[in-house]
């Protein structure tokens, strides 16, 4: 299930490095929880409606932001904290909170989702080191593949048949490094294409794409001819 936002427009410019200011309003309305150091069977987008200017980013209409998450517990507590205080930061505050249902996707197939949030991907090497992996990489469907099998599996789901791979012929896919704080993390804006069940492909639309999708990576919308409520024009 996927909780879809609308914020009320911003009164203070919002910084670029944020998402850990997104993150943490929701841990807050989330209440004491262990949510943020276990594996991240939950996703969320960026703001979108974004116009740059002056100082940072600004939403004059408002924007549009969606937290999805496989536990209908985690979203009901994130319900309740909103009741509570709306607020996140910058003036911004939740004013309209709907529940959406995954959309309809067939019973199998290959379906295209499109980043509602860039996708990154991690693996420590053998001598300590860490590489992020690009969509340009040839590695990089296996490691997706593999970190949807994962999370499947943790899900108590089946992992059989289920696969993952970039859309390399989108013109527009690019690579960018963004901040997480002060923690810089090379991601990839390009669509994916994942293979599976629908219960497989609506678990994809839930949890998101890749790793780290628990503090802003990774959030997905589905594209073509599944209708999807949630995605932005």
């Amino acid at each position: 299930m996927r909780l879809l936002l609308n914020l009320s427009a911003n009164r203070t410019p919002v910084e670029f490095n944020h998402l850990h200011i997104l993150a943490g309003a929701l841990h807050k309305w989330l209440g004491p929880n262990e949510e943020h150091d276990g594996l991240s069977l939950y996703s969320f987008s960026w703001l979108q409606g974004a116009q740059a200017g002056a100082g940072g980013l600004h939403f004059p209409k408002g924007a549009r932001w969606h937290i999805s998450a496989v536990d209908g517990d985690f979203l009901a507590r994130s319900i309740q904290g909103i009741f509570r205080d709306p607020g996140i930061r910058w003036g911004m505050e939740v004013k309209q909170c709907e529940i959406v249902a995954p959309p309809v996707f067939p019973d199998s197939g290959e379906v295209r989702f499109r980043c509602a949030s860039p996708i990154f991907i991690k693996r420590s090497l053998p001598d300590g080191e860490e590489k992020h992996y690009l969509y340009t990489d040839p590695d990089s469907d296996r490691l997706l593949t593999e970190t949807l099998q994962h999370k499947l599996r943790a899900a108590g789901l089946d992992d059989s048949g289920v696969s993952v791979r970039f859309d390399r012929e989108y013109p527009k896919a690019k690579t960018q490094k963004v901040m997480y704080r002060d923690i810089g993390n090379m991601a990839n804006y390009c669509p994916v294409f994942v293979r599976g069940t629908g219960e497989q492909l609506a678990f994809a639309w839930t949890v998101g794409m890749g790793g780290s999708t628990g503090v802003g990576f990774g959030g997905v919308y589905a594209d073509g001819k599944v209708k999807d409520k949630t995605q932005m024009p």
